[in-house]
């Protein structure tokens, strides 16, 4: 049992990791360097990520500097920045590039929320099928004899459940913090 508990918490904790890895992407108004965290060009006879290639840092609020370790690239990291969708301008001025964040209007941070709050809930599905997993295979225990009635009873409606209650929270927790950054104006 202790194994099944320890699989579940890992497979939940890898879900929850998930949605805030989601939730890293979307753009809040503020430059963040995980912004860029999708980006991928073509370099070298590869397709590359662009951290790979290039410094990336933020030295103000609403900007992100992109410095290519190889200036022969640079214009290929401006098109990735372009081809990536994430409604951002970069600007080349030969040795690096610009990208301004620009402000959120208030209909696209609505937007955003909603599109948040859906993230949300498909790690709270995620969560939840792992709990179905798991008290799953308890039955499977208990019908081969492995645990007893107890003991069943105990791991599904506790710990199972309470493993499932923190995880979710941890999401939520996630969720709340992701919308007050992007109700900010």
């Amino acid at each position: 049992m202790d194994e099944l508990f320890a699989q579940t918490s890992e497979r939940m904790d890898k879900a929850v990791e998930a949605v805030r890895r989601e939730l890293a992407k979307i753009r809040t108004g503020k430059a963040t360097v995980s912004l860029l965290d999708g980006v991928r060009l073509e370099a070298y006879g590869s397709t590359v990520p662009l951290r790979q290639v290039a410094n990336i840092s933020v030295p103000e609020a609403r900007l992100l500097v992109v410095q290519p370790w190889d200036r022969s690239i640079l214009g290929d990291v401006e098109k990735a920045i372009l081809k990536a969708d994430l409604g951002l301008n970069p600007s080349n001025d030969g040795n690096i590039i610009r990208v301004p964040i620009p402000a959120l209007t208030e209909e696209r941070r609505k937007e955003m929320v909603r599109y948040v709050h859906k993230l949300a809930e498909e790690g709270r599905v995620s969560v939840r099928n792992i709990r179905r997993d798991a008290n799953e295979s308890l039955k499977k225990m208990k019908t081969a004899g492995d645990i007893s009635e107890d003991d069943f009873h105990r791991a599904h409606d506790t710990t199972v459940q309470n493993m499932t209650d923190e995880h979710i929270g941890e999401i939520d927790k996630s969720l709340a913090a992701k919308e007050k950054e992007l109700m900010e104006v």
